[in-house]
């Protein structure tokens, strides 16, 4: 099995970390950290680099590039920050719904603005009764002439006060049929009126930002319905695979950033005369987060390969998601060991990796629906 890259993939992954070192600067991330202020300046460069056409059909003016290409993107990108991959991620999987559900008029209108920066997307879908209960949506549209009517309450929506964002809301449009059958997605502009956004204030993945949304009876015209009536569930599942699969990705990204911090701080620090890395207490923990980071990244990539060959992969994406996780949690925590009082520090790196990796057990699938996935492929439901 070849797990190599190929020539235009590797020059993809040093065109973008070129890129990111540019513009991401330490002194840029931590700034945008502390004073949790969005990455307009890094998506412009994303827009200029055309990483928004990335992934879409040429026919749209995209640059048909492949899940593989988007494991690459997703790496570079979270080495910096995972919530830089955020960011990304919300315009590019809202746009290849548009993309792979919407109608022709839809998808000349919206993914030129998206392509171009003029416009970004974002995702609403959990609220406070409905997380990975997604039967348990309360927010609503209904029909008024013409238009569509949305109320209701959503929570956790990243990136949804970007400038010039499109939120992509999932709803009920049917609230007496099964929410596979009664769901809906609406193209909403955030600063339509009777759409209210209150940023929360969050432990980790501060830049980008999570919002709680009010829909107060919000007026859309049915051209912003993607998909058909009652067809949401799936836009759901158009892009799930490949969506977990770079989420996958992005939390390997910054867990390699995770183990590079702490290596070479272990290499400098010195205490009794020689540095700290070279005590097997040290190196042992080092080579244990080497270990894990590099087996989670091997299942990304097989996962990633079969995706992108058209192989039926949720097992081994669900794996992947789980593993990749849960390794940015483990490099991060054992990162702050390793620099002790200096990882500790906000004028350290270590610690935002430290509360941002908490997200990633949660977000994109909880660990626990992970596993429950992975049991349900076993022939083992509950």
């Amino acid at each position: 099995m070849d797990f190599s890259f190929s020539e235009e993939q590797n020059i993809l992954r040093d065109s973008v970390r070129r890129m990111m070192d540019k513009v991401a600067t330490p002194e840029y991330v931590r700034r945008l950290d502390r004073e949790q202020a969005y990455p307009t300046e890094l998506y412009d460069a994303w827009v200029e680099l055309g990483l928004l056409r990335l992934p879409f059909p040429e026919t749209y003016d995209g640059l048909g590039g492949s899940v593989l290409d988007m494991v690459i993107i997703a790496e570079e990108l979270a080495r910096k920050s995972a919530d830089f991959y955020m960011a990304y991620a919300g315009s590019i999987f809202c746009g290849l719904n548009v993309a792979r559900k919407g109608s022709e008029e839809q998808k000349r209108y919206w993914l030129p603005k998206l392509f171009s920066g003029e416009i970004k997307m974002s995702i609403s879908m959990s609220e406070p009764d409905a997380g990975s209960d997604v039967g348990a949506m309360r927010t609503t549209a209904r029909r008024d002439r013409d238009d569509w009517v949305i109320s209701g309450q959503k929570l956790w929506a990243t990136g949804a006060a970007a400038k010039n964002n499109v939120i992509n809301v999932y709803v009920k449009t049917d609230p007496k049929a099964h929410y596979r059958q009664g769901m809906s997605l609406f193209l909403v502009d955030n600063d339509t009126p009777g759409v209210e956004l209150r940023k929360l204030e969050m432990l980790g993945r501060r830049c980008t930002g999570t919002y709680e949304i009010f829909f107060n009876d919000v007026r859309v015209p049915s051209e912003r319905l993607v998909g058909g009536e009652n067809k949401g569930w799936d836009c759901i599942l158009s892009g799930l695979q490949a969506e977990r699969i770079t989420s996958a990705a992005g939390n390997i990204g910054a867990s390699l950033a995770c183990f590079e911090l702490a290596v070479e701080y272990a290499k400098e620090r010195k205490q009794f005369g020689r540095p700290i890395g070279f005590n097997q207490a040290i190196a042992h923990m080092l080579a244990d987060m080497q270990a894990e980071i590099e087996a989670a990244r091997t299942l990304t990539w097989r996962a990633a390969w079969m995706v992108s060959a058209g192989k039926d992969a949720l097992r081994e994406i669900s794996m992947a998601k789980l593993l990749s996780s849960e390794a940015y949690v483990k490099a991060a925590n054992m990162g702050m060991q390793v620099m002790g009082g200096y990882g500790y520090n906000m004028e350290y790196d270590m610690q935002r990796h430290y509360r941002d990796s908490r997200a990633a057990t949660i977000a994109a699938g909880t660990s626990q629906m992970q596993r429950n996935i992975i049991a349900g492929l076993m022939g083992l439901k509950a």
